[in-house]
């Protein structure tokens, strides 16, 4: 059974915006929370600051968040640990500290996207480097940060195999304006969050090209159905694509501008390159690396991903943005499937 007080706070990994807003959200709970980050001057002006400037100004922490830039310490007797480091950087994360994760300790990730290289889900990349050991979680779903940080009624869902762990870990985040679904299908929940990225990149790119509503509408839409062919075939439930995991979190990437990949989409539309893009967005963009991922899935799994696979030319094999629409919109009508 995982406990929380004040000996053994929530360890939460990784002191981006969304690692920062969970552990406020933790800790406005009132659980004790220890936040660490991997660079030891931004740790410490937080410390001085009580708040994260950088990614979410003006959000004081409460009294029950603490920080440090010691991963010993924060791995040392915690409740149980929550990552949210970039999904591209686990398996050398935990490659390197292993030795510093408890054998029966729980650990959830609130981390979006696919390994490079290998298109494993980041559930499979733990278990790789950790053993079975653990019980292990994600939670998924329409979020932003800074909305979370500020209290703003937020809906997720936590998936895992272990009905317990899932329950425990409920009760821990479900507080206030901020509601848990839970889930089995930690395959599905995974996949929905790393594919939306993609297709916000899409949407993005229709909207910075002036394509209007109607377009937004369809290609989410689709982009749905193309998330659920590859979900199936990778071994998620078709409902769990219908859910928070799913839709919830591709209609909130496509439509907000809070959204980084969706950002990614507007720039590409001006003309940006991926450089400019990266230097102006100044975050992790998920997208760009799981849109590799994916049209390497999708060879894989024999499946049909229309939209997802254009992303994947403009972005990597210099495909003109406006060739790709025309190749889309090109296709011969057919029968609307899933």
């Amino acid at each position: 059974m995982i406990t929380n007080d004040a000996s053994h706070p929530i360890a939460v990994l990784g002191a981006g915006s969304w690692g920062t807003a969970l552990a406020i959200h933790l800790s406005r709970a009132g659980h004790d929370v220890l936040l660490w980050g991997n660079e030891p001057e931004h740790i410490q002006q937080l410390i001085e600051q009580r708040s994260n400037q950088q990614f979410l100004p003006d959000v004081a922490f409460p009294e029950k968040l603490q920080l440090t830039a010691d991963l010993e310490q924060a791995l040392a007797f915690p409740a149980w640990i929550l990552i949210a480091i970039p999904s591209h950087a686990y398996r050398a994360f935990l490659r390197s500290n292993a030795h510093l994760f408890a054998d029966d300790i729980g650990i959830a990730w609130a981390s979006k996207g696919l390994e490079q290289g290998t298109g494993k889900l980041i559930h499979q990349v733990v278990t790789e480097e950790l053993s079975n050991r653990h019980k292990l979680a994600v939670m998924s779903g329409p979020t932003f940060a800074k909305e979370v940080a500020v209290n703003l009624p937020t809906a997720i869902t936590v998936a895992s195999e272990s009905n317990e762990f899932a329950e425990q870990l409920s009760g821990f985040l479900h507080s206030g304006r901020f509601r848990v679904y839970r889930s089995s299908d930690m395959i599905g929940v995974e996949l929905g969050g790393s594919i939306k990225n993609v297709l916000a990149i899409a949407a993005g790119a229709a909207d910075g090209l002036g394509f209007g509503a109607n377009t937004r509408a369809a290609l989410i839409t689709r982009g749905l159905a193309e998330m659920m062919r590859l979900g199936e075939a990778m071994g998620g439930h078709k409902e769990t694509f219908m859910g928070l995991a799913g839709m919830g979190d591709l209609i909130l990437t496509c439509t907000d501008n809070q959204s980084r990949n969706r950002r990614t989409g507007l720039l590409i539309a001006q003309g940006k390159t991926l450089e400019q893009v990266h230097e102006e967005i100044g975050q992790a963009i998920e997208g760009l690396k799981t849109a590799r991922e994916v049209h390497e899935l999708a060879k894989k799994h024999n499946v049909d991903l229309p939209i997802c696979e254009q992303v994947y030319r403009v972005l990597y094999e210099d495909y003109p943005i406006n060739e790709a629409v025309h190749t889309l919109l090109s296709r011969a009508s057919s029968q609307e499937t899933i």
